[in-house]
């Protein structure tokens, strides 16, 4: 739907802007303190000011473990609110829409690097999410699925141990501690570089996209971004694209 005063589309509801946020504070509660508690050692003079800064290393663990567990609670009221509206019909499948990677965002993908190193002279029309927007939505999943195990694993020892096998019992913790360790860094570092640029650093977009906290975009971007997503909602809605100022 569109604001007839800002001239702006929606794109994300409320629930879905909560969601993002109780993500975002817990990812930068998880990165900080988990950085913190791998590196606690105080005669390191970059970490020992840094764990100090969280209370010390006891604190710095109660936090990280409250913001993990809130972070995957989140994760599944989310899973369990899009099985609802899937199931309701309040969200529907449809190409343009999808969040879903088909074999056109493939294409998409190969068109834009074309572009850009200039042998391609047009560039790819979007629908409502890129390739890399599916990709920053998707890897969570695989994220929550081996830092999410592992860090309860972590978290809770004593519990877990029942479930592994004696054998396991001498190297199964070290791997758990890689897992989650590394799959951190990585997404870290995805975060920093890709989603940071394209949400911030992207000159449309500096400082800062709004969206996720209006869970709103404005017309002019909304037809240069999501071109594919802008005639189907023209087509399907030609009303509520009749406010002044829209073609």
């Amino acid at each position: 739907m569109t604001d007839a005063k800002t001239q702006e589309f929606q794109r994300f509801n409320v629930t879905f802007r909560i969601q993002h946020v109780i993500l975002l504070v817990t990812f930068l509660l998880l990165a900080f303190t988990g950085w913190s508690l791998k590196y606690p050692e105080p005669a390191l003079e970059h970490a020992g000011w840094w764990i100090r800064l969280w209370g010390g290393p006891k604190t710095a663990g109660i936090i990280h473990r409250v913001a993990g567990v809130t972070m995957v609670l989140d994760f599944l009221w989310h899973c369990i609110y899009v099985t609802y509206s899937l199931l309701t019909g309040k969200m529907k499948f449809d190409p343009v829409t999808t969040i879903v990677p088909l074999p056109k965002d493939v294409k998409d993908a190969m068109q834009n690097i074309l572009y850009f190193v200039g042998l391609s002279e047009t560039k790819p029309k979007f629908g409502r999410y890129n390739y890399i927007q599916k990709f920053d939505y998707w890897a969570p999943f695989w994220g929550m699925a081996i830092i999410g195990l592992s860090g309860l694993v972590l978290a809770f020892p004593t519990k877990a141990a029942i479930f592994l096998p004696q054998w396991s019992a001498n190297w199964i913790w070290e791997v758990f501690f890689v897992l989650h360790s590394d799959e951190a860094l990585l997404a870290i570092t995805y975060i920093l570089i890709m989603h940071f640029y394209s949400e911030h650093l992207k000159w449309e977009n500096f400082p800062m996209s709004m969206t996720w906290i209006t869970g709103k975009i404005s017309m002019d971007a909304f037809k240069h971004e999501h071109p594919l997503e802008y005639e189907l909602e023209l087509k399907e809605n030609p009303e509520a694209f009749k406010n002044p100022g829209n073609p």
